[in-house]
């Protein structure tokens, strides 16, 4: 199998982890295809094709210089694709380049973007307080709520963006809700599917026009690199590609592609275990009588559990909880976890436990208005959360970490 779409289509999300983008490349018959690291690549002769690598007219050029394409960030564009079921896919070297290159390569001077107002905070801090220096207007709501999101459209709203599930809180918004509003307003649906995963969550097959994930968490898997993507029609990666990766520079680096390949392929096998870890994890934590409220889509309580299991085939690898004693136990909390480490960032192989204040975290929001804050805190984050990647080590060591952690 050699990553031709014509092969990989009707296979298994199993088979196309392995094989999409992959296979020995011709004249070569190792079955690993090696690290293209060239900058620069030989040209065609004169003709159409060596216009073709310079303008970058059809949807796949012949390689002339890395910021443009490269062997192995195509071969991981074509995995990527394949898994979220996009025909193309434009990788880039973090996940806030990517979400850089949708935003400004689809909004001008005088549009207006409507995007959820808590979500990653170098999106959200993108949306809330840069976009008005280059005259973009915005408009932050609550995506789970479909109401606030209609009362916001207006003439010159050109896109909807949205994260579910949402980091940190954990928010589902339903996709293929926010399809219809788009639809009928004739604007595009952004989804940034990062905590799902296309092994969980296909935002394609919903209706949504474009996916962006960072490739830094779980589709990488390992912690060691940073990527981005973006996946949607042919047509539209292509003008990305050509006026945003070319001019602004976000380029992957090939070696980091060839990573992320390669983690890639054992993504499913991963996200079984970060989904199991964390649903053990969330029904231990919702018994403990130093924890006030846990929040994981898996659990019944979740507000939208119904919504995450019609919209997910499993619940991920993440959760939030709320602790009764707030920062001190937090603090004590931290100083205690022996196999989870205390640090940000999540999909990693080993699981990571992080304390978000709300009073930093939101409070200082100035983009965000009183009364959000106020909802935010109230039905979400008390007075600060505790985010949990749960990694992939074994289920009882992680309750012995926490039970330890917790005592007292």
């Amino acid at each position: 199998m050699t990553g031709d779409k014509e092969i990989e289509k009707n296979r298994h999300f199993e088979t196309l982890a392995v094989h999409a983008g992959a296979g020995p490349e011709a004249g070569s018959p190792a079955l690993v295809r090696p690290v293209q690291l060239s900058a620069s690549f030989a040209l065609p002769e004169f003709g159409p094709e060596l216009f073709d690598a310079l303008l970058l007219e059809s949807d796949r050029p012949p390689h002339a210089y890395s910021r443009w394409s490269n062997p192995s960030v195509r071969s991981l564009e074509d995995k990527l694709a394949a898994l979220e079921g996009g025909e193309s896919a434009l990788v880039t070297a973090t996940g806030m380049a990517a979400v850089s290159a949708v935003i400004f390569g689809t909004l001008k001077k005088g549009d207006h973007l409507l995007a959820q107002e808590l979500c990653y905070v170098g999106a959200q801090e993108l949306f809330g307080e840069h976009l008005q220096n280059y005259g973009i207007e915005v408009t932050l709501v609550d995506t789970s709520n479909l109401e606030q999101v209609n009362a916001a459209l207006k003439p010159n709203t050109k896109m909807i963006y949205c994260e579910t599930p949402a980091n940190p809180i954990l928010r589902i918004s339903d996709i293929k809700a926010l399809t219809g509003i788009a639809r009928q307003a004739g604007i595009k649906l952004v989804i940034d599917s990062t905590y799902a995963t296309p092994y969980l969550q296909r935002p394609l097959q919903l209706g949504a026009d474009l996916v962006v994930h960072s490739l830094t968490k779980f589709i990488n898997g390992h912690g060691d690199v940073l990527g981005g993507v973006v996946i949607g029609l042919t047509e539209e990666i292509k003008r990305l590609r050509k006026n945003m990766l070319v001019h602004l520079g976000g380029a992957a680096s090939p070696f980091n592609a060839w990573l992320i390949a390669r983690g890639a392929a054992t993504l499913p096998l991963r996200m079984e275990k970060h989904c199991a870890n964390a649903l053990a994890i969330a029904r231990y934590l919702a018994s403990h009588p130093a924890v006030e409220r846990v929040f994981y889509p898996g659990l019944p309580d979740h507000p939208h559990h119904q919504l995450a299991s019609r919209q997910m085939s499993a619940y991920g690898g993440m959760l939030t909880f709320q602790l009764c004693e707030g920062l001190s136990a937090a603090i004590k909390m931290a100083e205690r976890i022996k196999v989870f480490s205390y640090a940000t960032s999540l999909g990693h192989p080993h699981s990571l436990i992080f304390y978000y204040p709300t009073d930093l975290y939101i409070d200082q929001a100035a983009y965000l208005s009183e009364a959000q804050k106020i909802t935010i805190r109230e039905q979400w984050m008390g007075e600060g959360i505790v985010r949990v990647s749960t990694g992939l080590e074994n289920e009882a060591d992680l309750l012995e970490d926490l039970d330890s952690a917790l005592k007292g």
